[in-house]
């Protein structure tokens, strides 16, 4: 399906602005939906909706998604096509000190987005996952197909609930589905909680970074104008409920039961932490002091997408190197905090 009006969740947020720059840029009708809570500086989130408010067919409303009433006025105005939620409580750190504000936001708020989408029986619903649901597991890369019924944190247990419900609700109400997992994202206008920020910042003042596990940690990397794309093709591999299991191709997350699959996006490169670190600081000039800490709470040592699927259903997977792409994020950060 081509889609025409596509309403974005959590479109100030990072990922939420990538993708919603990119649409806009198709010429696509984009209503963006964010709280704009303070968990990070909410001038960024300003920032970001600022640049989107300059297309014509851009248009926002500032909300929660546990405000019922007004999703549903804001969703039946703009009657999208396709619904992309992105909007959540994220940090895997933070759900440590603060687990209730996951549960309100990501289940709450998800259960709120869904209930649209019936009502509206929008031609594809899309909402983001984690990596985070592997929890345990230790086989990699991680496959769609695997199990996830052992999350570490808070977080991933919402977010692993979040894709229950999802498919509860394609099978009650034939409503086509697509949970995404994401892997480490990164790159210009991201978030100043997560890694990269934190490194680049530090090592700029000349501070100490912490890196936990002595450095034996593996991420797989995945730059945001890749992971923003991915996400945009999926939104035409519109999934379909099969007549019977064995119309499912194998490697397939597909439904037996239901209009709805389960979609890695990530880099299909697991890279140690301390080549991500050597990037930042080979693009910085600058040599980062290290301070190497034990494994934190809730944390994994390793995390390693397998995107075939993402691949077989759109012909792309993510390609940016991780030291290009650091080297872009260097930049714009250097440029956007004037460092």
């Amino acid at each position: 399906m081509a889609a025409k009006r596509v309403l974005v969740t959590g479109s100030a947020g990072f990922i939420g602005y990538h993708l919603s720059k990119l649409l806009l840029a198709q010429g696509v009708r984009v209503h963006g939906y964010d709280g704009m809570t303070d968990y990070y500086e909410v001038t960024l989130k300003q920032r970001r909706q600022a640049m989107l408010m300059q297309d014509p067919n851009f248009s926002t409303t500032e909300g929660m998604l546990e405000d019922r009433e007004l999703l549903d006025r804001v969703c039946d105005d703009f009657a999208p096509d396709v619904i992309v939620h992105l909007a959540a409580q994220a940090g895997v750190r933070y759900s440590l000190e603060n687990p209730r504000a996951y549960v309100e936001t990501n289940v709450v708020g998800t259960f709120n987005v869904m209930e649209v989408a019936r009502r509206l029986e929008v031609g594809h619903l899309l909402m983001a996952s984690t990596s985070s649901v592997y929890g345990a597991n230790t086989e990699m890369p991680y496959r769609e197909t695997d199990k996830t019924d052992m999350p570490l944190t808070i977080y991933a247990a919402t977010k692993k609930a979040t894709e229950a419900m999802g498919h509860s609700y394609a099978h009650l109400w034939n409503i086509p589905t697509t949970m995404f997992r994401f892997f480490t994202v990164y790159g210009p206008w991201g978030r100043p909680d997560m890694a990269p920020a934190k490194f680049t910042d530090a090592i700029l003042a000349g501070r100490p970074i912490d890196i936990y596990n002595h450095g034996e940690m593996y991420r797989d990397f995945t730059y945001v104008e890749d992971l923003v794309r991915g996400i945009a093709l999926l939104m035409d591999a519109v999934p379909v409920r099969p007549d019977s299991p064995e119309d499912i191709a194998e490697g397939d997350s597909l439904s037996p039961a239901a209009p709805y699959r389960v979609v890695n996006i990530g880099n299909s490169d697991k890279v140690k932490l301390l080549d991500f670190v050597d990037a930042i600081e080979t693009a910085i000039g600058t040599p980062a002091i290290r301070n190497y800490m034990d494994m934190q709470k809730g944390d994994v040592p390793a995390t390693w997408a397998d995107a075939s699927l993402l691949r077989s259903l759109t012909g792309y997977c993510p390609q940016t190197g991780f030291r290009e792409g650091v080297e872009r994020y260097v930049a714009w950060y250097r440029d956007y905090y004037n460092r």
